[in-house]
């Protein structure tokens, strides 16, 4: 695959996002792209497998990352070694942002991921020069808290079906409300994120499609058919 895939474009649906342009190829577009992009002229780009680490909570917090394609989960380990997904990205959601010494989650690609890698020790130049950059930078952390608090809501008050019909529609947010959207995560995965069990989202999504509110489509894909129904379900709580 290439080094960057063409027209990536930033996601609006958190955690993490950043609305800057982002570079097309490794061609002569990239070279105006890069101009108006201050963290991609400094970034380093890196292209990981699926299921390939990124970085691992408690390692040092040298770099933040940027997704250009494919889509990362961000998990944390609890004590006992069972996993809580807390978050996907996909391209133009940023990851590493918190100004701490060492990650506070770890990160693997989903899918064949490309990232943008922006040394911190840059990064910091890059803000004494460009304050305005700075402003954006908060936008997306605050954002990362608005997601926060949406996903203690997600795991603490809502029902298994409430839950998932509030992730797919979450899903179908990012992609401007398309009905078909792309599930690359597995079951376990959407189920460590939604705090229940993989055979819980298997019937969940079982329920939606027995009572037409979605349609399992080849290669991964799930057809939304009455987004009306699942906003109220998802609205329930």
């Amino acid at each position: 695959m290439s080094a960057l895939t063409a027209a990536a474009q930033p996601n609006r649906f958190v955690p993490g996002y950043l609305a800057a342009s982002l570079p097309s190829s490794i061609g002569g577009m990239a070279k105006v792209q890069r101009s108006a992009d201050p963290l991609a002229a400094i970034a380093q780009v890196k292209v990981y497998d699926r299921e390939h680490a990124i970085f691992a909570e408690g390692e040092a917090a040298d770099a933040i990352f940027r997704v250009v394609d494919g889509v990362i989960r961000l998990y944390k380990l609890l004590p006992d070694g069972r996993r809580q997904i807390i978050g996907f990205l996909q391209a133009g959601d940023m990851m590493g942002l918190a100004f701490a010494e060492r990650y506070l989650y770890s990160a693997e690609a989903v899918t064949a991921t490309t990232v943008q890698r922006i040394s911190r020790a840059q990064l910091d130049d890059l803000l004494d020069a460009q304050p305005s950059l700075a402003r954006k930078l908060l936008s997306v952390t605050t954002s990362e808290l608005v997601a926060a608090q949406d996903q203690m809501l997600l795991l603490g008050r809502k029902t298994a079906l409430e839950k998932l019909a509030s992730f797919l529609l979450a899903l179908s947010r990012r992609t401007d409300g398309n009905r078909a959207i792309a599930l690359p995560m597995s079951r376990s995965d959407i189920a460590d994120y939604l705090g229940l069990t993989t055979e819980t989202v298997s019937r969940g999504f079982t329920k939606l499609k027995t009572n037409r509110l979605i349609r399992i489509l080849d290669g991964g894909k799930v057809e939304l058919l009455d987004r009306e129904a699942l906003a109220e379900l998802a609205e329930c709580a």
